[in-house]
């Protein structure tokens, strides 16, 4: 598989350091490489993108002209870009997860699968943890989270807490801390009368986003036009 790496930070180098002998980098563009996918010498197979929102418009680009399925492993899209991401998928295979850690996939997964079940009787709080240099919040894993715990569109998101104010029978709370080198940790907490449930998912290296996203972008490059996430991968085949 011949891939074009968007993005050379801390997680780009890192998924350069996990793709098998049988896969290549054609290509990397950053600041210190190059410039655009369109300066690429060798078509790839896929574009794997561990950059900033800033790019996206290359990326889409390129890859609608070129017919190159794309995995986005990126954060902090506005809502404007997150349509140009859809409109991507209808020309193009595309990968878009907040997260691509297998373990925290199957931890949205069993949210999911919880919610419906607690969410009468008990209270849900979310809370995220990642390192200082993190510049969006709350973390993408967060929103795929109170996206699975709201999946019914009746509870009231409320992003950290201020003030005098007795908390409301459908609020759900998200609280994003920054600190230090932590490379990730979510949690959801279901605390119900005498009785808490806690799932929680330590990321120790970012190795595993890496893997994750190498593994979802060989499964996309045999897939039709469409706009895929992790589950799919993992549960769809």
């Amino acid at each position: 598989m011949k891939i074009a790496l968007v993005g050379y930070g801390a997680m780009g180098k890192v998924v350069e350091q996990n793709i098998s002998d049988s896969d290549r980098i054609v290509g990397i563009v950053d600041l210190n490489n190059l410039p655009s996918l369109f300066a690429l010498t060798e078509k790839p197979d896929v574009i794997v993108d561990f950059s900033n929102p800033a790019c996206l418009d290359d990326i889409c680009n390129y890859a609608s002209q070129n017919k190159v399925p794309v995995v986005i492993a990126t954060t902090g899209y506005s809502s404007e870009q997150l349509e140009k991401i859809k409109t991507l998928s209808q020309s193009v295979p595309v990968l878009f997860s907040g997260n691509y850690s297998l373990g925290v996939i199957l931890l949205n997964r069993l949210v999911k699968e919880i919610t419906p079940i607690l969410k009468d009787t008990f209270d849900i709080e979310i809370i995220e943890k990642h390192h200082n240099k993190k510049v969006d919040a709350p973390s993408g894993t967060a929103k795929m989270l109170i996206n699975s715990v709201n999946a019914d569109g009746d509870m009231n998101i409320v992003y950290g807490r201020e003030g005098v104010g007795k908390r409301q029978k459908n609020d759900v709370g998200v609280h994003a801390v920054r600190g230090g080198t932590i490379v990730g940790e979510h949690q959801v907490i279901y605390a119900g009368t005498d009785e808490v449930l806690e799932i929680t998912h330590q990321a120790h290296s970012k190795a595993i986003f890496a893997k994750g996203a190498l593994r979802g972008a060989q499964w996309l490059v045999k897939k039709q036009n469409g706009l895929y996430n992790m589950e799919d991968v993992l549960f769809k085949g």
